[in-house]
């Protein structure tokens, strides 16, 4: 149970918004209360199928237009989900989210996909650890939180869940992302 606890703390730390589950055939996605709340601006849509403009209804309008031309695309040839966008919240604030997952046939054929978002508005706001606080203290906890991110990613390759996984790679990639653009 220790593994759980750590990724789902390790998961919030790390901005986890939540996860998107599509039927391409159907043309609808799932999101889970997160991503609802966040994306579509309405939480009483998790769980639901939903059509696109609806599920990813608060994405910047100046970004509607090339995320929607990517996402049918990975609609038609199937493959790896991986862009960074932006949604406005309800109080008309700018979030950017990264969207990673993937696309494949399912039992049957059908394009199915499965991925998850992450808060990553710190990386484009210009804040670092010592925005926070002490940076060498700061850097301490990012570090640690690494080392506990790749023992959680170990874990769960052994597990065989191609969904942790790909959730376990995204905290790595941000946790990555965060360390590189500390000050030395």
């Amino acid at each position: 149970m220790a593994l759980a606890s750590t990724a789902a703390s390790a998961l919030q730390d790390a901005g986890f918004v939540g996860t998107w589950d599509t039927d391409v055939l159907a043309g609808r996605s799932v999101l889970d209360a997160g991503a609802a709340t966040l994306l579509s601006g309405d939480s009483s849509f998790a769980g639901k199928p939903l059509p696109l403009d609806v599920a990813l209804g608060r994405i910047h309008p100046e970004d509607r237009g090339w995320v929607f031309d990517r996402i049918r695309t990975v609609r038609r040839t199937g493959g790896l989900v991986s862009m960074e966008f932006r949604v406005l919240s309800e109080a008309g604030h700018v979030r950017w989210i990264l969207n990673r997952g993937r696309l494949a046939p399912d039992s049957v054929g059908a394009l199915r996909g499965r991925g998850a978002y992450i808060d990553v508005t710190d990386l484009y706001a210009g804040a670092s650890p010592a925005a926070n606080g002490d940076d060498a203290a700061q850097g301490k906890h990012l570090e640690a939180a690494a080392d506990q991110c790749i023992r959680v990613h170990s874990a769960l390759e052994r597990y065989g869940n191609a969904n942790l996984q790909l959730i376990s790679s995204m905290l790595l990639l941000g946790i990555g992302r965060a360390l590189a653009g500390r000050d030395p």
